[in-house]
Order: C-alpha cells, then structure tokens, then sequence
C-alpha cells in the first residue's frame, strides 16, 4: 500500500500520455473513452483503499495517523534538497477521494456529452493529466513537488476552459483564467520559498514541525504570500472573476474545476499547512474579511444571474468563502468536510445542469420552466443538489455547512480572530445562509416549474394521429453518474456529522427556509416574472456582479492596453523608424556613389588628375 499515492498519481498520467498519442483512425473516440475511464476507475479504487479508515476518521475528528507512503529520491539542488515523497495522510486520503470519484463521474459523463466531438480525445487526455495534476498536489510531501502539480492543473483549466476555442469568448475566458491565477502563484511560489528557507527543508512534515521556531514576521510574510496563490485558485476576493466566466468551456469541466479540482486545491493548502496559519493572526483576519465579502456579495449575485451555469459558478465562489471562513475561525476540518460535502452536491448540479442545457439548447432560465416531466431523473438529482445547498436536513450540505456556522460563532465569542473580523465573518455567514435559499430556489422553480418553454418532441406524426412527446432525457453514460452523485450528495454529512448543534442547526435551516420561501412567494403572485426582481435597485449591481470586472478593465486592463499601444507605437516610430533611416542614407549615398561611377573614362581620368593635384597641394601646405 506504501505504492497506491504513486500510483494513483501515475495512472491518470499514462493516460493522458496515451491519449493525446491517440491515432486519428476509425473510432477514435471509443478507445479515448476506455483510455479515459478506466485508469481513472483504477485511481478511484487506489484512493479509497488509502482513505478507507483514516479519511473518514479526520471527518469525525480522530487524531491524525500516520501517513502511508513513499520516497523515491531526492533531488539535489546546491541548496535545499526536493523530495521525491508521494505520501496520504488523513487529509490527503480523503482529498484523494473526493478527486478521483468527481473526476470519474467526469469523465464517464463526457462520453456522452461529448458525443459527437471530433477533439473529445484531446479532451479526454487533459481531463486525465488535470486529475492527475490535482493528485500530485494532494499526496506530495514536499512543497517545491506540490507546486509541480498546482501548475499543470493551470495549464489544464487553460486548455479545457478554451476547449471550443473557435469561439472568441471561449478562448478569451481561457486566458483571462490562466492570467489570474498565474498572478496568485507569483505570491505562492515565495510564499514556498520563504517557508521553506525558514525551516530548512520543502518537505511539508519538517516545514510544519518548524513552525513553532519561526518568527511571527516570518510566518505572516510567507502565509500572506501563499494566501495570494489560494486566492487566484479557489477564487477568493479580489481574483475571483475568472470563475464565472470560465462557465465558457464544457460542462462537465465547470464540474471538475467547481467540485475537485483547482478551486479545491486553495482551501486543501491552507488545511495542509494550517499549522502555519493558526500562528499568524493577521493572516486569518484577512482571510475572514476576504471570506465575509466573498459569500455574501456572490451569493447576491447568483440571485440575479439569468444563465443557469453562472449562477452555480457565483454558488461556488460563495461556498469556498464559507470554507475559507472556516480555516479562518480556527475549524480546518469543518472546512475540509465542507469541501468534501461540497464536492459531491456541486459536482451533482453541474452534471444535471449539463442535462438541462442538453435537452433544452441554452443556458438561460429565462428559456427553460416545468422541465420536471421531461426531465424527472434530472429533476429529482438536481432537487437533491439544491437541498444540500441550501443546507436542507438530511441532506450533506445541511451537517457541513452547520459546522461552519458552529466555528464561526466560537470564533466570533471568542476565537484566533479580532473581534470585528469574527463578528463580520458570522454576521456575513448568517446573511449567506438566507440568500442561498433565496438563489437555490429560484432557479429550481424557473428551471422545473412554471411554463413549460421547451418541448422535446419526436418527428411530427403522420396525420389522423397522436402526437407524442419524447421524455427521454440525457443519454445514460450522462444518467449514471448523475444518479450516483445523488447518494453522496444525500448522505455523505452522516460521515461527519456526529458532532451537530442543534441550536446553529435550526438557526440556519430557518434562515434557508426563509429566503426561499419568500422567493416563492414572489415566484408564485407571477410565475412569468423572474423572483430577482425582489432585489430592487440592487437588481443591476447584482447581475454585474457589483461590476469589478468593469474595475479591473477600468484599472489595470486599459492602462495596460494604453501602455502597450504606447510601446508599439515607440518600436514602429523610433526602433524601426531608425532602420528604415540608416537604409535610407545608404540608399542616398549609394546614389552618390552611382553617380560617380557611370563609365565615362574622361571622367574618371579627370578625377585621378584632380586628386593628385590636391595631393601634391595639400603636400606643399604642409610641408
């Protein structure tokens, strides 16, 4: 078992390899498809025999065991030495769970979603080395190794976001999301750097058991840094705004970036290196302020959103601030629960929204309504989805989110943070709670409810007889993993959930029972009308998303843009106008020179007179 990290880390790996090595020849996308899956399958399997006890066991809050692994060299730099160490403890095994079943059901459910795309080979192949990617961040031992993975999964959200790259927004979301977080991990890899020089080693155990011998400015300096890189990843205030438009690529993409992957990766560091956290207190204020604004302003704006997918890319920026608040009231294993919860619904909502889009031919809510008798496997999955987002009993989502809420309170009567932090980060969770019912029932009931917008219906029928209307929804390679996602999405809060509060339990279903109860109300005096406009003049801040990407473009984009014209415009005039003039001369002067030369004889022997006589002029001056 000392082997399962390496090779559930590889098998991903050599999938991808084959994969993108596939011969374009007759059915291509079958091999790709079992080239895709079944090594995924098998990382699956590696993954939860290493979780099996202890990741479930960290869930309930058993101490730490010892992580099972191995080393396989280290590599000499002139400096600190890289590690080669692929190891699971309790928090890796269970990450790796999470990891390699999403990125499963992925890619199960890319067969048929994909179905007739010439490019779902490649896609396959980066589907495999983003899995294998995020497997590398979660079972290395050794940070400058972690960092190897974090990279490639930048490389791979690049790569899958721009996967129709045919289409301008498309490839410009995939830009915008690979610059973001590449300014993040700028921060991330000094923050490793300084770390890492302080303890004297990059392996993730000696950095953690030097914490205690490091300075105060030492610790908050690099957990400041590092807190930059999580920020880009798990879009978290201020480099947010890439998620949402990342929405551009394939479906089943936005679920493996939302649910296990990248946005994961952020809150997995800082439970990993949580130690290093706890002991730099400004650094969990910031996080709780940057947690506060992030829950609340974009679960506001997935209340306006029209387009379906955005609206759960807004759900996702809100519910990793919720993660984030948790690490910041002290609780990392009530953030990775979350997390781990989180997964599992959002995963599910995806993947059912990839249906809806399917069978209906857009995004829009505002194109889509009573879905649930065309769609009732869909329906019921996606119900399930948005009740362990609202934090509905029994749903996962109602244990996870209620020992966030029980960490924040404690932070807030008395906790790691400053009190203003604490009381901004509950009081920001609580409003959280309430416009997340309100957002997860509206696009339940304009999606399933209502009018019914599209019909799904089979060739028109011959005359004199019934027309029959075509209920199946999705192919099953897209069913299979949606029904199967329901049950964890379900039960999985009873892992960890042994430890509930009553009383933060029932404030928050009251406060999720009553933001969506009074968008129903609002849904149901006009069931045409979108239950957004509750929000008032709030309404058009809201759906730009408080515009700051209009900052951003305000700000940084169009003085950039403005300085780059600047610099073309100085190489074209100066640098080049400089060439073009040297030619000039040299043209000018050569013409000078043919001159001269023009084969008269006279006049050459007339010129070899004249320079001797200045010869001999400037010879007797001279003299």
């Amino acid at each position: 078992m000392t082997h399962f990290p390496l090779l559930a880390v590889l098998l991903p790996f050599l999938a991808a390899f084959a994969g993108l090595l596939l011969p374009r020849r007759p059915r291509p996308r079958v091999r790709a498809a079992w080239i895709a899956v079944v090594p995924t399958a098998a990382s699956a399997v590696l993954a939860l025999a290493l979780a099996w006890a202890p990741g479930f066991a960290y869930l309930q809050g058993a101490a730490p065991g010892e992580p099972v692994g191995h080393g396989y060299g280290v590599i000499v730099t002139g400096g600190i030495p890289i590690s080669l160490t692929l190891q699971a403890g309790d928090l890796s095994a269970i990450m790796g769970v999470l990891v390699t079943f999403v990125a499963l059901a992925v890619q199960v459910y890319s067969v048929g979603y994909l179905h007739d795309d010439p490019r779902y080979p490649s896609y396959s192949a980066f589907v495999s080395l983003f899995t294998s990617a995020m497997l590398l961040v979660v079972y290395a031992g050794d940070l400058l190794v972690l960092y190897v993975g974090w990279e490639i999964m930048g490389l791979c959200s690049y790569l899958l976001i721009g996967h129709w790259w045919e289409d301008r927004g498309n490839s410009r979301a995939a830009v915008k999301a690979f610059l973001v977080t590449r300014l993040g991990d700028v921060g991330f890899l000094f923050g490793i750097f300084v770390l890492g020089f302080a303890a004297g080693s990059f392996r993730i155990a000696d950095v953690l058991a030097a914490v205690p011998r490091m300075s105060t400015g030492t610790l908050v300096a690099a957990t400041m840094l590092l807190l930059a890189g999580v920020a880009g990843k798990s879009a978290q205030v201020p480099l947010h705004t890439w998620l949402p438009d990342a929405m551009a690529g394939p479906t089943p993409i936005s679920a493996l970036i939302h649910a296990a992957t990248m946005v994961a990766a952020g809150i997995f560091i800082v439970a990993r290196l949580f130690p290093a956290f706890q002991a730099s207190g400004p650094t969990l204020d910031v996080l709780a302020v940057v947690a506060a604004l992030g829950m609340l302003g974009a679960a506001l704006a997935a209340l306006a959103q029209d387009d379906l997918k955005r609206v759960l890319a807004y759900s996702t920026i809100s519910q990793l601030a919720y993660m984030a608040g948790g690490l910041a009231a002290g609780s990392d294993r009530a953030a990775i629960f979350h997390l781990v919860t989180h997964g599992a619904f959002k995963a599910l909502l995806f993947l059912c929204a990839g249906v809806v889009i399917h069978h209906v031919g857009a995004n829009f809510m505002s194109r889509m309504g009573g879905l649930r008798r065309q769609l009732p496997v869909t329906f019921a999955a996606m119900t399930v989805g948005f009740a362990a987002l609202m934090g509905i009993p029994p749903a996962s989502g109602f244990f996870s989110k209620d020992a966030v809420l029980l960490a924040m309170e404690r932070a807030s009567a008395g906790g790691g943070l400053t009190d203003a932090a604490a009381l901004l980060l509950y009081g920001c969770a609580l409003a959280t709670v309430a416009v997340t019912g309100a957002y997860a029932a509206r696009a339940w009931l304009r999606t399933f409810f209502g009018e019914a917008r599209v019909v799904a219906a089979l060739p028109e029928p011959p005359p004199g007889t019934a027309h029959v209307v075509d209920v199946r929804e999705a192919p099953r390679s897209m069913l299979v993993p949606v029904a199967l996602l329901a049950v964890p999405a379900l039960l999985l809060g009873f892992a960890g959930g042994a430890h509930l509060d009553l009383a933060v339990a029932s404030v928050s279903v009251a406060l999720a029972v009553l933001g969506a109860g009074v968008v129903y109300a609002f849904w149901r005096s006009d069931p045409v009308a979108d239950p957004a406009r509750l929000l008032g003049p709030l309404r058009g801040p809201c759906e730009r998303a408080f515009s700051v990407d209009a900052l951003y473009a305000a700000v940084f984009a169009r003085p950039v843009l403005a300085l780059a014209r600047f610099v073309v415009r100085t190489d074209d005039v100066v640098v080049d106008g400089a060439v073009r003039g040297s030619g000039g001369a040299a043209r000018g002067l050569s013409g000078v020179l043919r001159f001269a030369q023009n084969g008269n004889v006279q006049l050459y022997v007339s010129g070899v007179l004249a320079g001797i006589l200045l010869i001999a002029v400037g010879a007797v001056v001279f003299a």
